[in-house]
Protein backbone atom coordinates (compact mmCIF):
# COMPACT_ATOMS: atom_id res chain seq x y z
CA UNK A 1 0.00 0.00 0.00
CA UNK A 2 1.35 3.44 -0.92
CA UNK A 3 1.69 6.49 1.28
CA UNK A 4 -1.34 8.72 1.82
CA UNK A 5 -1.34 11.85 -0.33
CA UNK A 6 -0.57 14.11 2.67
CA UNK A 7 2.70 12.27 3.34
CA UNK A 8 3.59 12.21 -0.37
CA UNK A 9 3.16 15.98 -0.41
CA UNK A 10 5.15 16.33 2.84
CA UNK A 11 8.01 14.34 1.35
CA UNK A 12 7.96 16.45 -1.82
CA UNK A 13 7.85 19.71 0.13
CA UNK A 14 10.78 18.77 2.37
CA UNK A 15 12.74 17.69 -0.71
CA UNK A 16 12.11 21.06 -2.36
CA UNK A 17 13.32 22.86 0.77
CA UNK A 18 16.60 20.92 0.84
CA UNK A 19 18.65 23.38 -1.27
CA UNK A 20 17.77 26.18 1.16
CA UNK A 21 18.55 24.17 4.32
CA UNK A 22 22.29 25.03 4.55
CA UNK A 23 21.52 28.76 4.35
CA UNK A 24 18.83 28.43 7.03
CA UNK A 25 21.16 26.46 9.28
CA UNK A 26 23.95 29.03 8.89
CA UNK A 27 21.50 31.76 9.87
CA UNK A 28 20.48 29.81 12.93
CA UNK A 29 24.13 29.25 13.81
CA UNK A 30 24.76 33.00 13.71
CA UNK A 31 21.85 33.42 16.11
CA UNK A 32 23.36 30.83 18.48
CA UNK A 33 20.68 28.23 17.76
CA UNK A 34 22.95 25.75 15.97
CA UNK A 35 26.51 24.53 16.47
CA UNK A 36 28.42 25.98 13.48
CA UNK A 37 31.05 23.25 13.67
CA UNK A 38 28.46 20.46 13.43
CA UNK A 39 26.01 21.72 10.81
CA UNK A 40 26.81 18.69 8.67
CA UNK A 41 25.07 16.47 11.21
CA UNK A 42 21.86 18.40 10.66
CA UNK A 43 22.13 17.50 6.98
CA UNK A 44 22.55 13.82 7.82
CA UNK A 45 26.34 13.78 7.43
CA UNK A 46 27.64 12.16 10.62
CA UNK A 47 30.81 13.41 12.29
CA UNK A 48 31.74 10.05 13.82
CA UNK A 49 32.22 6.54 12.42
CA UNK A 50 29.70 3.83 13.21
CA UNK A 51 31.21 1.23 15.54
CA UNK A 52 30.67 -2.41 14.56
CA UNK A 53 27.94 -4.49 16.15
CA UNK A 54 24.38 -3.70 17.25
CA UNK A 55 23.33 -0.08 17.72
CA UNK A 56 20.49 1.45 19.76
CA UNK A 57 19.42 4.96 18.77
CA UNK A 58 17.67 7.10 21.41
CA UNK A 59 16.26 10.53 20.62
CA UNK A 60 15.03 13.43 22.73
CA UNK A 61 14.39 16.90 21.34
CA UNK A 62 15.82 19.23 23.97
CA UNK A 63 17.23 19.41 27.49
CA UNK A 64 14.23 18.03 29.38
CA UNK A 65 13.74 15.08 27.05
CA UNK A 66 17.42 14.16 26.87
CA UNK A 67 17.82 14.35 30.65
CA UNK A 68 14.85 11.99 30.98
CA UNK A 69 16.64 9.59 28.59
CA UNK A 70 19.77 9.27 30.75
CA UNK A 71 18.42 6.55 33.10
CA UNK A 72 17.36 4.55 30.04
CA UNK A 73 20.80 5.02 28.48
CA UNK A 74 22.36 3.64 31.65
CA UNK A 75 19.94 0.70 31.63
CA UNK A 76 20.84 -0.17 28.04
CA UNK A 77 24.52 0.10 28.87
CA UNK A 78 24.09 -2.36 31.74
CA UNK A 79 21.73 -4.80 30.00
CA UNK A 80 23.24 -4.61 26.50
CA UNK A 81 26.95 -3.83 27.05
CA UNK A 82 27.90 -4.89 23.50
CA UNK A 83 25.51 -2.44 21.83
CA UNK A 84 26.59 1.04 20.77
CA UNK A 85 24.31 3.76 22.17
CA UNK A 86 23.64 6.72 19.89
CA UNK A 87 21.77 9.65 21.46
CA UNK A 88 20.43 12.42 19.24
CA UNK A 89 18.95 15.78 20.15
CA UNK A 90 18.10 19.02 18.40
CA UNK A 91 19.45 21.89 20.54
CA UNK A 92 22.88 23.19 21.45
CA UNK A 93 22.05 23.26 25.17
CA UNK A 94 21.07 19.59 25.13
CA UNK A 95 24.29 18.75 23.29
CA UNK A 96 26.35 20.58 25.92
CA UNK A 97 24.55 18.79 28.73
CA UNK A 98 24.94 15.38 27.11
CA UNK A 99 28.66 16.03 26.61
CA UNK A 100 28.90 16.25 30.40
CA UNK A 101 26.55 13.44 31.37
CA UNK A 102 26.56 10.70 28.75
CA UNK A 103 28.42 7.59 29.93
CA UNK A 104 31.63 6.46 28.29
CA UNK A 105 31.02 4.77 24.97
CA UNK A 106 27.73 6.55 24.22
CA UNK A 107 27.76 8.85 21.19
CA UNK A 108 25.91 12.10 20.56
CA UNK A 109 24.84 13.48 17.19
CA UNK A 110 22.40 16.19 16.23
CA UNK A 111 19.15 14.88 14.77
CA UNK A 112 19.12 15.49 11.01
CA UNK A 113 16.54 17.72 9.41
CA UNK A 114 13.56 15.69 8.28
CA UNK A 115 14.32 15.94 4.58
CA UNK A 116 14.43 12.78 2.47
CA UNK A 117 18.15 13.14 1.73
CA UNK A 118 19.25 13.93 5.28
CA UNK A 119 17.14 11.11 6.70
CA UNK A 120 18.54 8.66 4.14
CA UNK A 121 22.17 9.61 4.83
CA UNK A 122 21.69 9.36 8.59
CA UNK A 123 20.00 5.96 8.46
CA UNK A 124 22.41 4.53 5.87
CA UNK A 125 25.36 5.48 8.06
CA UNK A 126 24.11 4.44 11.50
CA UNK A 127 21.88 1.45 10.52
CA UNK A 128 20.24 1.23 13.98
CA UNK A 129 18.69 -1.99 15.23
CA UNK A 130 16.31 -0.20 17.61
CA UNK A 131 15.18 3.44 17.72
CA UNK A 132 13.58 4.86 20.87
CA UNK A 133 11.87 8.24 20.50
CA UNK A 134 10.88 10.16 23.63
CA UNK A 135 7.88 12.43 24.09
CA UNK A 136 6.55 14.16 20.98
CA UNK A 137 9.11 13.92 18.17
CA UNK A 138 7.32 12.48 15.13
CA UNK A 139 9.43 13.02 11.99
CA UNK A 140 7.79 11.22 9.04
CA UNK A 141 10.80 10.87 6.74
CA UNK A 142 13.04 9.53 9.49
CA UNK A 143 10.42 7.21 10.94
CA UNK A 144 9.20 5.80 7.64
CA UNK A 145 12.77 5.40 6.42
CA UNK A 146 13.74 3.52 9.57
CA UNK A 147 10.72 1.25 9.31
CA UNK A 148 11.53 0.47 5.67
CA UNK A 149 14.99 -0.68 6.80
CA UNK A 150 13.56 -3.05 9.39
CA UNK A 151 14.44 -0.95 12.44
CA UNK A 152 12.39 -1.70 15.55
CA UNK A 153 10.72 1.51 16.73
CA UNK A 154 9.43 2.59 20.14
CA UNK A 155 7.71 5.82 21.22
CA UNK A 156 8.06 5.98 25.00
CA UNK A 157 7.07 8.54 27.59
CA UNK A 158 4.98 9.92 24.75
CA UNK A 159 3.36 13.31 25.21
CA UNK A 160 0.92 14.98 22.85
CA UNK A 161 -0.84 18.23 23.60
CA UNK A 162 -4.39 18.87 22.48
CA UNK A 163 -3.08 21.39 19.97
CA UNK A 164 -0.77 18.82 18.38
CA UNK A 165 -3.54 16.23 18.34
CA UNK A 166 -5.85 18.69 16.61
CA UNK A 167 -3.17 19.40 14.02
CA UNK A 168 -2.58 15.70 13.26
CA UNK A 169 -6.33 15.05 13.14
CA UNK A 170 -6.55 17.19 10.00
CA UNK A 171 -4.50 14.49 8.27
CA UNK A 172 -5.91 11.25 9.70
CA UNK A 173 -4.32 8.93 7.13
CA UNK A 174 -0.90 10.48 7.76
CA UNK A 175 -1.35 10.16 11.53
CA UNK A 176 -2.31 6.47 11.27
CA UNK A 177 0.63 5.77 8.98
CA UNK A 178 3.22 7.53 11.14
CA UNK A 179 1.96 6.07 14.41
CA UNK A 180 1.68 2.68 12.73
CA UNK A 181 5.46 2.40 12.32
CA UNK A 182 5.94 1.94 16.07
CA UNK A 183 6.29 -1.52 17.54
CA UNK A 184 5.69 -0.07 21.02
CA UNK A 185 3.88 3.08 22.19
CA UNK A 186 3.91 4.00 25.87
CA UNK A 187 2.29 7.39 26.64
CA UNK A 188 3.25 9.22 29.79
CA UNK A 189 -0.35 9.96 30.83
CA UNK A 190 -3.93 8.99 30.10
CA UNK A 191 -4.71 12.22 28.21
CA UNK A 192 -1.93 11.55 25.72
CA UNK A 193 -3.01 7.92 25.48
CA UNK A 194 -6.53 8.91 24.48
CA UNK A 195 -5.23 11.38 21.87
CA UNK A 196 -2.87 8.83 20.34
CA UNK A 197 -5.62 6.17 20.26
CA UNK A 198 -7.96 8.61 18.53
CA UNK A 199 -5.27 9.17 15.89
CA UNK A 200 -4.86 5.44 15.28
CA UNK A 201 -1.98 4.56 17.60
CA UNK A 202 -1.86 1.18 19.36
CA UNK A 203 -1.20 1.87 23.05
CA UNK A 204 0.74 -0.77 24.98
CA UNK A 205 0.72 0.71 28.48
CA UNK A 206 2.00 3.84 30.18
CA UNK A 207 5.43 5.06 31.31
CA UNK A 208 6.71 8.53 32.13
CA UNK A 209 10.50 8.75 31.97
CA UNK A 210 10.47 12.13 33.65
CA UNK A 211 9.40 10.36 36.84
CA UNK A 212 12.64 8.38 36.72
CA UNK A 213 16.06 9.55 37.67
CA UNK A 214 18.81 9.71 40.21
CA UNK A 215 19.50 12.79 42.24
CA UNK A 216 21.14 15.48 40.14
CA UNK A 217 24.92 15.53 40.62
CA UNK A 218 26.85 18.26 42.39
CA UNK A 219 30.44 19.20 43.21
CA UNK A 220 30.55 18.82 47.01
CA UNK A 221 33.63 21.02 47.42
CA UNK A 222 31.96 23.81 45.44
CA UNK A 223 28.77 23.37 47.47
CA UNK A 224 30.72 23.81 50.72
CA UNK A 225 32.47 26.89 49.31
CA UNK A 226 29.19 28.52 48.27
CA UNK A 227 27.55 27.76 51.62
CA UNK A 228 30.41 29.40 53.44
CA UNK A 229 30.27 32.41 51.11
CA UNK A 230 26.51 32.84 51.62
CA UNK A 231 26.86 33.01 55.37
CA UNK A 232 23.99 31.97 57.62
CA UNK A 233 21.18 33.29 55.41
CA UNK A 234 18.35 31.14 54.14
CA UNK A 235 18.50 30.58 50.38
CA UNK A 236 15.73 30.45 47.77
CA UNK A 237 16.65 28.74 44.49
CA UNK A 238 14.52 29.77 41.51
CA UNK A 239 15.13 27.03 38.92
CA UNK A 240 14.62 26.99 35.14
CA UNK A 241 13.16 30.48 34.97
CA UNK A 242 11.97 32.18 31.78
CA UNK A 243 11.84 35.87 30.80
CA UNK A 244 9.17 37.61 32.84
CA UNK A 245 9.41 35.24 35.81
CA UNK A 246 12.70 36.53 37.25
CA UNK A 247 11.46 40.02 38.30
CA UNK A 248 8.26 38.51 39.70
CA UNK A 249 10.18 36.04 41.86
CA UNK A 250 12.78 38.61 42.89
CA UNK A 251 10.04 41.03 43.93
CA UNK A 252 8.23 38.36 45.95
CA UNK A 253 11.44 37.38 47.77
CA UNK A 254 12.18 41.03 48.55
CA UNK A 255 8.69 41.56 49.95
CA UNK A 256 9.04 38.71 52.45
CA UNK A 257 11.21 40.99 54.58
CA UNK A 258 13.30 37.95 55.60
CA UNK A 259 16.34 38.94 53.47
CA UNK A 260 17.19 35.54 52.07
CA UNK A 261 19.71 35.04 49.30
CA UNK A 262 17.95 34.46 45.97
CA UNK A 263 19.69 32.20 43.47
CA UNK A 264 18.24 32.31 39.94
CA UNK A 265 19.11 29.49 37.55
CA UNK A 266 17.73 30.60 34.15
CA UNK A 267 16.41 27.87 31.87
CA UNK A 268 18.63 29.27 29.11
CA UNK A 269 22.01 30.33 30.56
CA UNK A 270 22.65 32.74 27.68
CA UNK A 271 20.15 35.09 29.36
CA UNK A 272 22.46 35.60 32.34
CA UNK A 273 24.23 38.87 31.44
CA UNK A 274 21.05 40.67 30.32
CA UNK A 275 19.20 39.37 33.36
CA UNK A 276 21.92 40.77 35.62
CA UNK A 277 21.71 44.16 33.90
CA UNK A 278 17.92 44.28 34.18
CA UNK A 279 17.84 43.32 37.85
CA UNK A 280 20.71 45.63 38.82
CA UNK A 281 18.49 48.49 37.66
CA UNK A 282 16.43 47.80 40.79
CA UNK A 283 19.43 48.50 43.06
CA UNK A 284 20.05 44.86 43.91
CA UNK A 285 23.54 43.59 44.66
CA UNK A 286 24.01 40.90 42.05
CA UNK A 287 26.76 38.39 41.25
CA UNK A 288 26.90 36.67 37.85
CA UNK A 289 28.42 33.19 38.01
CA UNK A 290 29.46 33.01 34.35
CA UNK A 291 31.49 36.20 34.80
CA UNK A 292 33.27 34.81 37.86
CA UNK A 293 31.73 37.42 40.16
CA UNK A 294 32.04 36.17 43.75
CA UNK A 295 29.17 35.36 46.05
CA UNK A 296 29.56 37.36 49.26
CA UNK A 297 27.45 37.94 52.39
CA UNK A 298 26.34 41.23 50.76
CA UNK A 299 25.01 39.58 47.59
CA UNK A 300 21.22 39.85 47.28
CA UNK A 301 20.89 37.81 44.12
CA UNK A 302 23.19 35.23 42.56
CA UNK A 303 22.59 34.41 38.89
CA UNK A 304 23.78 30.87 38.20
CA UNK A 305 23.90 31.12 34.42
CA UNK A 306 25.80 27.88 33.89
CA UNK A 307 24.84 24.52 32.45
CA UNK A 308 24.62 21.26 34.37
CA UNK A 309 24.79 22.74 37.88
CA UNK A 310 21.13 22.60 38.87
CA UNK A 311 21.87 19.82 41.39
CA UNK A 312 24.41 22.09 43.05
CA UNK A 313 21.96 24.96 43.46
CA UNK A 314 19.02 22.82 44.57
CA UNK A 315 21.28 21.51 47.36
CA UNK A 316 22.42 25.02 48.20
CA UNK A 317 18.85 26.30 48.57
CA UNK A 318 16.41 25.79 51.43
CA UNK A 319 13.37 26.31 49.17
CA UNK A 320 12.96 25.57 45.45
CA UNK A 321 10.81 27.81 43.26
CA UNK A 322 10.05 26.12 39.94
CA UNK A 323 10.21 28.34 36.89
CA UNK A 324 8.19 27.78 33.76
CA UNK A 325 5.04 27.74 35.89
CA UNK A 326 4.33 31.45 36.44
CA UNK A 327 3.59 32.31 32.82
CA UNK A 328 1.16 30.70 30.37
CA UNK A 329 2.30 28.78 27.29
CA UNK A 330 5.43 27.24 28.87
CA UNK A 331 3.87 24.29 30.67
CA UNK A 332 6.14 24.04 33.70
CA UNK A 333 9.29 22.05 34.42
CA UNK A 334 10.11 18.90 36.35
CA UNK A 335 9.63 19.44 40.13
CA UNK A 336 10.95 15.96 40.97
CA UNK A 337 14.53 17.14 40.49
CA UNK A 338 14.08 19.33 43.57
CA UNK A 339 11.87 16.81 45.37
CA UNK A 340 14.50 14.03 45.10
CA UNK A 341 16.83 16.34 47.03
CA UNK A 342 14.19 16.89 49.73
CA UNK A 343 13.46 20.53 48.95
CA UNK A 344 10.04 22.16 49.44
CA UNK A 345 8.64 23.04 46.01
CA UNK A 346 6.88 26.36 45.38
CA UNK A 347 5.37 26.87 41.93
CA UNK A 348 2.93 28.83 39.82
CA UNK A 349 -0.34 27.48 38.43
CA UNK A 350 0.73 27.01 34.77
CA UNK A 351 2.09 23.46 34.55
CA UNK A 352 0.01 21.75 31.87
CA UNK A 353 2.91 19.49 30.86
CA UNK A 354 3.31 18.20 34.41
CA UNK A 355 -0.23 17.97 35.79
CA UNK A 356 0.14 14.44 37.14
CA UNK A 357 3.56 15.09 38.67
CA UNK A 358 2.57 18.29 40.45
CA UNK A 359 -0.57 16.55 41.66
CA UNK A 360 1.51 13.70 43.08
CA UNK A 361 3.65 16.16 45.08
CA UNK A 362 0.78 16.65 47.50
CA UNK A 363 1.99 18.34 50.67
CA UNK A 364 5.49 18.61 49.19
CA UNK A 365 4.47 21.52 46.99
CA UNK A 366 2.51 24.73 47.22
CA UNK A 367 0.95 26.51 44.22
CA UNK A 368 0.63 30.25 43.77
CA UNK A 369 -1.64 32.11 41.37
CA UNK A 370 0.16 35.46 41.49
CA UNK A 371 2.97 37.45 43.09
CA UNK A 372 0.97 38.12 46.26
CA UNK A 373 0.43 34.40 46.87
CA UNK A 374 4.08 33.67 46.07
CA UNK A 375 5.16 36.31 48.58
CA UNK A 376 2.87 34.82 51.23
CA UNK A 377 4.07 31.26 50.59
CA UNK A 378 7.74 32.22 50.77
CA UNK A 379 7.19 34.40 53.86
CA UNK A 380 5.58 31.50 55.70
CA UNK A 381 8.24 28.96 54.74
CA UNK A 382 11.16 31.26 55.50
CA UNK A 383 9.75 31.95 58.96
CA UNK A 384 8.91 28.33 59.85
CA UNK A 385 11.71 25.71 59.76
CA UNK A 386 9.27 22.96 60.80
CA UNK A 387 7.01 23.73 57.84
CA UNK A 388 10.02 23.56 55.52
CA UNK A 389 11.01 20.19 57.01
CA UNK A 390 7.51 18.71 56.61
CA UNK A 391 7.24 19.90 53.01
CA UNK A 392 10.71 18.58 52.22
CA UNK A 393 9.86 15.13 53.58
CA UNK A 394 6.57 15.05 51.65
CA UNK A 395 8.35 16.07 48.43
CA UNK A 396 11.00 13.37 48.89
CA UNK A 397 8.33 10.76 49.63
CA UNK A 398 6.43 11.66 46.44
CA UNK A 399 9.60 11.40 44.35
CA UNK A 400 10.49 8.01 45.84
CA UNK A 401 7.15 6.49 44.83
CA UNK A 402 8.14 6.49 41.15
CA UNK A 403 11.11 4.14 41.52
CA UNK A 404 9.51 1.28 39.55
CA UNK A 405 8.80 3.14 36.31
CA UNK A 406 12.11 2.25 34.66
CA UNK A 407 11.74 -1.45 35.46
CA UNK A 408 8.28 -1.54 33.91
CA UNK A 409 9.51 0.32 30.84
CA UNK A 410 12.44 -2.04 30.40
CA UNK A 411 10.15 -5.06 30.51
CA UNK A 412 8.36 -3.70 27.43
CA UNK A 413 11.50 -2.55 25.60
CA UNK A 414 13.70 -5.59 26.18
CA UNK A 415 12.02 -7.81 23.54
CA UNK A 416 12.82 -5.16 20.92
CA UNK A 417 16.44 -4.65 21.98
CA UNK A 418 19.23 -6.19 19.87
Amino acid sequence: MGLPLSLVLYRAATALLTPFAPMILRGRAKAGKEDPVRLGERMGRPSAPRPPGPLVWLHGASVGETVSLLPLVERFRRERPNATLLVTSGTTTSAELLAQRLPDGALHQYIPLDTPGAARRFLDHWTPDLAVFVESELWPNLLLGAKARGVKLALVSARMTQGSATGWSRYPAAARTVLGVFDLILPQDVRTGIRLKDLGGMIDGYANLKLVGDRLPADEAELARLRAAAGDRLIVTAASTHPGEDPLIASAVEQTGRYPLLVIVPRHPVRGPKLATDLRAHNRTIALRSAGEPLTPETDLYIADTLGELGLFFRLGDIAVMGGSFLPDIGGHNPLEAARLARPVVHGDHYANWIDVYGALGAGGVGCEDEAQLTAALTGLLADPEARRRMAEAAKFAADQEAGVLDRLWERLEPLAP
